[in-house]
């Protein structure tokens, strides 16, 4: 798996490829990275596979400074990456946050998405979560704040989104590095501040015309997105939903093999 980083658009911009063939862009959420898809990326057969970081988050959390990070925006910013790369149609892959920037953009460029994976995605009305918006009403103060404060929210976060308590374990270490280097009560507040419901609303209507090739796969017992809105997201997309039973939130993370399979069957 390499990783690579170029400028579009003068915004630094970074993604990890693995592996050749039909495009397919997989994107994160929040307080994730391009990492991760880095058990996922393995296990597809089939595709050039590139994990792309939102401009303000992981690595990349310095490219959010003084920018419009959105989940709407971040669409445009990933149309002009995909420009950069002369990728013109791409499987979309979302997770999280991801998942309602790759919503948005099939919803805008219906000509570009040759298909598209859910996996405990935003969308609806379904967010922001009660902590995200916790963060939201005190994110002027936040901002000044140790980043000794917010590591054991993030802590509580990860572990109730994980239903494999090793890879909890490993995620934590993975994702809070890049806040412990950026800044994280700032960063977090930049990227909690930024997160707008209507920027899903916006695309509701057109989800059930997008006809494109879908997957759908859900943990079942996630706290933050309800396996009831895997349940619409199914229905509006015209496939079926994939449960995992017993599985939370980071499904990329704790249950890659069903979504790798998933890529495959849309790409092979």
């Amino acid at each position: 798996m390499q990783e690579k980083t170029d400028v579009v658009d003068e915004i630094p911009m970074r993604w990890l490829e693995r592996g050749e063939g039909t495009p397919v862009v997989f994107v994160h959420g929040i307080p994730t990275s391009a990492e991760l898809w880095r058990h996922v990326l393995p296990r597809v057969r089939n595709g050039r596979c590139l994990a792309w970081e939102m401009p303000g988050y992981g690595a990349s959390i310095p490219a959010g400074n003084d920018r419009d990070i959105s989940v709407a925006r971040q669409a445009d910013y990933l149309s002009a990456w995909l420009d950069h790369l002369d990728i013109e149609r791409a499987v979309l892959v979302g997770h999280d946050l991801g998942g309602g920037v790759v919503q948005i953009f099939a919803a805008q460029h219906p000509d570009r998405a040759a298909g598209m994976v859910l996996t405990n995605a935003i969308g609806y009305d379904s967010w922001p979560i009660p902590s995200v918006q916790a963060i939201q009403r005190t994110a002027p103060a936040l901002r000044w704040f140790p980043d000794v404060v917010m590591y054991p929210q993030f802590v509580a976060m990860l572990r109730r989104g994980h239903d494999n308590a090793r890879i909890a374990g490993e995620s934590i270490g993975l994702h809070w590095r890049h806040y412990a280097t950026h800044g994280a009560a700032r960063s977090m507040a930049r990227q909690a501040s930024a997160l707008a419901v209507q920027d899903t609303l916006a695309v509701v209507d057109r989800l059930p015309q997008l006809d494109l090739p879908s997957r759908v796969i859900w943990g079942a017992s996630d706290v933050f997105q309800k396996v009831e809105y895997g349940e619409r997201f199914a229905r509006d997309l015209g496939t079926t939903l994939q449960r995992i039973e017993g599985g939370r939130h980071f499904t990329p993370e704790d249950h890659p093999e069903p979504i790798a399979t998933a890529v495959d069957e849309l790409t092979g």
